[in-house]
């Protein structure tokens, strides 16, 4: 009776039933986007009740790629991969090469082709950009060191997908090609390919950075709300659908630079919080499409192959991912919690195999191994989380290679002999040289007021050093820390560090070894600065209490003097 309808009828049963299983999940401590996988399973044709139209879904499922690769762009942040770009950037090109050669590996001795073996074990190699960012958020985790070298390493495993799913279908004719013997055209045509990129890729930075903020600028000027939502979405899909009509360049990567440019506009905030409703709907029906194609009764059929592409996906990049962070002299700590992060796969892998199963290279089967795999991994991750520190302590107490590990000697967690005296005595011992700090240091610099930075990131310690500024790398929670920022001859602690979890300690540490030691430190809000101020800080600062005294002072200033 609704077959007149059928699109209405794919959006209210995928809709609904993804509110009810992700609320589900939810209450069970799982991501919700396990619950959206398997309301597309319930939904899809290998399971028995209704089944949704297939053909509309996948539709919508394009729709929600170009909003996801949109939101990708937009929050995508050089600053952010150049900062931990020392291990993030060999660490994430290993860590796909090790899981590729496992995945690929695994699908040969299976008996499948090389091509698709080999796009099989890319699906496996990248995490999903969603799951991890919401992870690592709801942990307090995001704004970290660890944080920071996952979010770096998943936006390199962003930049190389991207790269393939572009090259992909050049790739595959070209291998066809060669079995026909027809090796020059192909060449032709992959050399086409990269120059139609070029092209739209030139495009969008020298002409589309220009007309797009502009164009926002022109729609925001009519103060209509839902103009300029419906303007972003436009620029998304439109831009989307030009790339791949005009360019021959995949809707993914032409939605990836239409949020890139924006993001480097002024409207880059604005653009992704009013799309966001959009791209959070539009990336459940993908899901729910994703859903749609797994088989469950693969995990019956084929249980040993679910098996091992779960760990591969949980053991094997962990492992290879622990090993790498651990090889650039970082702890253990640090090494568990990237390694953690990255043990899931999701919406890129999704993409690919699809792509794969389109171009014809990937058996039936594939889709339903890699969406088990990703249902599996997602489902425990937050598991794995959760047992970073249990597994730290356990492994410190049985390993004497990890405690050697842990406490091996690194030039950069101790001040060089060579430093001057006057930094050793009264100075300012500076925790955080984000962009609070770096104003700090500026400061205290232009002051000729001595100080001495404490920062987690190494890269910014080794800038700092190289440009004769003393720095030490290390958690100025970890009271041995301090004690090598000397803060015991310290005339003032100033905490600039915007995650505020360790504070407490530090004060502690602090007035341990400098009872009369005053304390400046940076609180999220003005409930986290009442705490501080209890725990013994002279001074907490907020930002939304910073900048109502600064407008106050302000308006003051433009009052003037009562009369």
């Amino acid at each position: 009776m609704h077959a007149h309808m059928p699109l209405i009828v794919t959006l209210a049963a995928a809709l609904g039933l993804s509110l009810v299983f992700g609320f589900l999940c939810s209450r069970l401590g799982l991501p919700a986007l396990v619950g959206y996988l398997l309301a597309g399973v319930v939904l899809g044709p290998h399971t028995p009740g209704f089944v949704a139209d297939v053909d509309l879904a996948t539709q919508l499922a394009e729709i929600g790629v170009m909003l996801l690769m949109f939101g990708v762009g937009l929050h995508f942040s050089i600053g952010e991969l150049l900062r931990v770009r020392r291990i993030a950037i060999p660490g994430a090109v290993v860590q796909m090469a090790v899981a590729t050669l496992l995945g690929a590996g695994l699908a040969l001795w299976w008996g499948w082709s090389l091509a698709g073996a080999l796009v099989f074990g890319i699906s496996l190699s990248v995490a999903s950009t969603v799951v991890l960012l919401r992870a690592l958020e709801s942990r307090g985790l995001l704004e970290t060191q660890n944080g920071r070298i996952a979010v770096g390493w998943l936006i390199v495993e962003d930049l190389a997908m991207v790269l393939v799913l572009v090259l992909l279908p050049a790739l595959v004719e070209l291998a066809a090609g060669r079995r026909a013997g027809s090796d020059d055209s192909l060449w032709l045509t992959l050399a086409q390919t990269l120059l139609a990129v070029a092209a739209f890729v030139a495009l969008m930075l020298l002409v589309g950075r220009r007309v797009l903020p502009w164009l926002l600028w022109q729609i925001g000027k009519t103060g209509s709300r839902e103009l300029f939502t419906l303007a972003v979405i436009a620029v998304a899909v439109g831009i989307a659908y030009g790339a791949s009509a005009l360019f021959g360049v995949s809707v993914a990567l032409g939605a990836f630079f239409a949020g890139l440019v924006l993001r480097e506009s002024d409207f880059s905030q604005r653009a992704a919080e009013q799309s966001l409703p959009f791209r959070d709907a539009f990336a459940v029906l993908f899901f729910v499409s994703v859903g749609m194609l797994f088989d469950p009764g693969v995990l019956l059929q084929r249980p040993g192959q679910v098996l091992a592409v779960t760990l591969i996906i949980m053991v094997g990049k962990s492992l290879a991912a622990a090993a790498l962070v651990l090889a650039f002299r970082y702890p253990l700590n640090a090494a568990l919690t990237v390694s953690v992060s990255l043990a899931q796969i999701g919406e890129f892998s999704f993409i690919l195999v699809a792509l794969g199963g389109s171009l014809g290279v990937l058996p039936v089967e594939a889709s339903s191994l890699v969406v088990a795999g990703a249902l599996l991994s997602i489902a425990l991750n937050p598991l794995l989380f959760s047992a970073v520190e249990p597994a730290r302590q356990w492994i410190l107490r049985r390993s004497a290679v990890a405690r050697r590990l842990e406490a091996r000697d690194d030039p950069l967690a101790e001040l060089p002999m060579s430093t001057d005296r006057r930094y050793l005595a009264r100075q300012v011992v500076l925790v955080g040289y984000g962009a609070v700090g770096r104003g700090i240091a500026a400061a205290l610099a232009a002051r000729d007021v001595p100080f001495i930075v404490v920062e987690q990131n190494r890269e910014r310690v080794e800038a700092l050093r190289a440009e004769g500024v003393p720095a030490v790398s290390g958690d100025a929670a970890d009271p041995m820390v301090l004690v090598q920022a000397h803060i015991a001859e310290a005339g003032l602690l100033v905490v600039a560090a915007s995650e505020s979890t360790d504070v407490r300690p530090m004060i502690q540490t602090a007035r341990t070894l400098n009872p009369a030691i005053p304390v400046v430190v940076r609180a999220p809000n003005a409930e986290e600065a009442e705490l501080l101020l209890a725990e013994g800080a002279r001074k907490a600062v907020h930002a939304k209490g910073a900048l109502a005294d600064a407008m106050l002072r302000d308006v003051l200033e433009a009052l003037g003097p009562r009369s």
